[in-house]
């Protein structure tokens, strides 16, 4: 990836899956399923409160969820 991966915490994500179109559909344990109907894409997003995710997982929310690394550089 040409660009550096932010860090974010679960929350921080969860609220830009939210305003990319995705939906929360199932949790378990510490591990939340989201989904995108209209795309059909699918993540999971670790919730640890508080706490940074790492660089790997962020590649993979970013890959899995085809929203432009700029969306979350420039969360709100």
């Amino acid at each position: 990836m040409p660009h550096s991966i932010p860090r974010l915490t679960a929350a921080e994500v969860n609220k830009i899956l939210q305003k990319c179109g995705f939906t929360l559909i199932s949790q378990r344990g510490s591990h939340q399923k989201w989904r995108n109907y209209d795309s059909g894409r699918q993540v999971i997003v670790p919730f640890h409160q508080g706490k940074q995710l790492p660089l790997g997982t962020m590649k993979s929310i970013i890959d899995g969820s085809n929203i432009p690394i700029e969306e979350f550089k420039n969360r709100e």
